[in-house]
């Protein structure tokens, strides 16, 4: 957007990408490098306007709007700016929804000391793309199924689905310990806290978020088991903080896990969190049609269990 810093005013007309957004997000996006603050002076002085009247900064933007935009001044791109273009496995593709293969060990979006992470490398990638958005997120060390939505409508569509629980999310861990139930529903209230340093957590606590996990047990070893975890509820976390609290932590989870227990881990050849988000059920966001898509178990976690079955032989 290096265009934008120039002394005329510049007009816009608003496609479905961005229809339906509210104003100062369009622009926090449309003019980066200018600070928020600045956005929201030249929306409260009336410099930005739509349809050549003012607006407040809650205005949802309709399909063939006209915006005004003031001249401003882009900061000029840094080199920490840089975002390398890169693709991951695809799963799923079409116009309104990209499903792929998220790596273990990469963030999902920029920020809390990460400088970019798949959505900005994504969109470096595809510079044609008028639209694309993270539709939920996954932790960095989780591998698995990861939506994307490429149409504005399409987005909105599947947060009702997720929000309604008309989605079936379904992930794989081992953990440590022998399970004994072979299906159990898990309703422990979630609270997210910072730690001293600054650290994001979560925590059971009877005042947390109402949040339900299924787990089904899949398959036992003498020190670990592999179960299937179905989310009811969408919790930060959610996942890990159940497990650890019941006294069956992941196996290689850094946060919540048994630590002594991943260095042995690490030496057996597990490097990273056996959390794999497996398969996701939906209806298509535009054409309603039932879905299934599923993520295949990474090498390395596939590895690790062989080796469990052959030392068990």
């Amino acid at each position: 957007m290096n265009n934008l810093r120039k002394e005329s005013v510049t007009w816009t007309k608003i496609d479905e990408g961005s229809c339906d957004q509210r104003i100062d997000n369009f622009l926090c996006k449309y003019l980066k490098g200018v600070p928020k603050s600045h956005i929201y002076r030249i929306l409260r002085s009336g410099e930005v306007r739509v349809n050549k009247k003012r607006v407040d900064q809650t205005y949802r933007l309709q399909l063939d709007d006209h915006v005004r935009i003031p001249p401003v001044r882009v900061a000029e791109a840094q080199d920490r700016d840089y975002v390398p273009a890169l693709e991951f496995p695809i799963l799923y593709e079409d116009d309104a929804l990209l499903v792929i293969d998220k790596p273990s060990g990469v963030a999902v979006h920029g920020g809390s000391g990460v400088s970019f992470g798949i959505i900005e490398q994504l969109r470096s990638a595809r510079p044609q793309a008028k639209f694309l958005e993270l539709v939920h997120r996954l932790d960095r060390e989780t591998s698995g199924v990861l939506l994307l939505a490429k149409k504005r409508s399409a987005l909105i569509n599947l947060h009702e689905q997720m929000r309604d629980g008309k989605n079936d999310k379904r992930y794989l861990c081992l953990v440590l310990g022998k399970w004994q139930n072979v299906k159990q529903h898990v309703k422990l209230p979630l609270h997210k806290f910072n730690t001293q340093n600054g650290e994001k957590r979560v925590m059971v606590r009877e005042d947390g978020q109402t949040s339900h996990t299924i787990f089904t047990l899949q398959k036992s070893w003498p020190e670990f088991s592999l179960l299937e975890a179905q989310l009811k509820t969408g919790r930060t976390h959610q996942i890990r903080v159940h497990l650890s609290h019941l006294g069956f932590p992941i196996a290689g989870d850094d946060k919540y896990g048994d630590f002594a227990r991943n260095k042995e881990l690490i030496k057996q050849g597990l490097k990273r969190m056996f959390l794999h988000a497996h398969s996701i059920t939906l209806a298509h966001p535009l054409t309603a049609e039932a879905m299934q898509l599923s993520a295949p178990l990474p090498k390395e976690l596939q590895g690790f269990m062989d080796e469990l079955n052959r030392k068990t032989l």
